[in-house]
């Protein structure tokens, strides 16, 4: 529902922001029992939307991101009990598979990193099994003949992130919050607290708690006391999405991720015979440009490891920015500001930790405080 333009009373709390972060924080505050009030208007680059929806702690493993690993491994393992609420609740299918993925060495200096980011799997405590090229192509025949070997991770999963915004976004109004299609330009702040937030259209919202989840465009509320709120920074990405003919067998049946003379490439199988094919990674700011670069080695790279891919339909080209904190991890919970939380800055993992970023949040808005899994990613550690 849009709330109309009569003046609505004060909620409990009021999110900015209408993504996968923004909503499953407003559904789970909503599920704890506080008015809550989200305000938002659909950007296309918006992370949720452009997202591949890969839940894949042990293939997203990197040196020096031990504890974000840590937390993406219990959000994961969430996954299958939040999905079932979720559904049951809106009725609409979120596209969760569990099938796990493989992920694939394109050439032997592939493979030996491969092997590294596998022994860092293992002290991670995430299960991934190292495989021949003979054993990952009969998991998935349509692999090219010249790969070197991989890992299975069969506990990792994905979902599809536009079926899941659908879900939240009908599961939260039938809890209950209000929608307001707008944008948020202020926050209002009054003695020392944040009071509610001022909107584009003109007029306020007043609430006890405002939580900012818009992405890339947090830090550009005003209205704030300098440095309560860190910088977060536009990280894009350029992905295909590619569709199998009508009646065909999938050219991949679960996650097939790979490094490609060591460049990441990824390709993520929907129901209904599409393929998403991603994504770069660049520091390029506000860029929303699709390249004919960008394409390229996206083609490229996922025609070296699936070269079947060159037979299918684009069916849509995809330009996304992700929102990144200075260290690269999530800003969650309250400031330095009374009132005022961070739901902000999860970069390449805000659907993979969208289950476990609800909970943390739900539970700092109605106690005060991040439960202890998520302590160190509060929002002040960068302030």
């Amino acid at each position: 529902m849009t709330v109309p333009d009569d003046p609505l009373p004060a909620s409990d709390v009021l999110v900015v922001g209408d993504g996968l972060i923004g909503l499953v924080t407003a559904w789970r505050a909503a599920r704890r029992g506080l008015l809550t009030t989200v305000v938002g208007r659909h950007c296309p680059c918006a992370a949720s939307g452009v997202a591949a929806g890969m839940l894949t702690p042990a293939t997203e493993a990197m040196f020096g991101e031990e504890p974000l690993m840590r937390f993406g491994a219990l959000s994961r393992d969430r996954y299958p009990g939040f999905v079932a609420e979720l559904e049951d609740e809106s009725g609409v299918p979120t596209g969760y598979r569990s099938a796990g993925t493989l992920q694939i060495a394109f050439d032997t200096d592939d493979l030996s990193k491969l092997t590294e980011l596998g022994e860092l799997q293992t002290r991670l405590g995430l299960k991934a099994e190292r495989l021949t090229a003979r054993e990952c192509r009969r998991l998935e025949p349509m692999l090219a003949p010249a790969v070197r070997g991989g890992i299975h991770a069969p506990d990792d999963r994905s979902v599809d992130p536009r079926a899941l915004l659908a879900a939240l976004r009908t599961a939260s109004e039938r809890r209950g919050v209000r929608m307001v299609d707008d944008r948020v330009t202020d926050v209002v702040v009054s003695a020392d607290r944040a009071r509610g937030v001022r909107l584009r259209s003109g007029g306020e919202l007043a609430a006890d708690q405002v939580v900012l989840a818009a992405g890339t465009r947090t830090p550009g509320i005003g209205g704030l006391p300098e440095g309560v709120v860190p910088p977060v920074r536009p990280v894009k990405g350029q992905l295909l999405r590619l569709r199998m003919p009508r009646g065909e067998p999938p050219i991949v049946t679960r996650t097939v991720r790979g490094l490609v003379k060591g460049s990441p490439v990824y390709l993520v199988p929907r129901a209904g015979g599409e393929i998403v094919l991603g994504a770069t990674q660049e520091e390029m700011g506000d860029d929303t440009r699709l390249t004919a670069g960008g394409v390229w080695e996206l083609l490229r790279d996922g025609h070296e490891l699936v070269p079947g891919i060159s037979e299918l339909e684009i069916a849509e080209t995809c330009v996304g920015l992700r929102p990144a904190s200075p260290d690269n991890e999530p800003l969650l919970g309250p400031t330095r500001l009374p009132g005022l939380h961070l739901a902000a800055g999860h970069h390449r993992h805000g659907v993979l930790l969208a289950p476990a970023t609800g909970d943390a949040m739900a539970e700092a808005l109605a106690t005060g405080e991040l439960p202890d899994y998520a302590r160190r990613f509060a929002a002040t550690r960068l302030s």
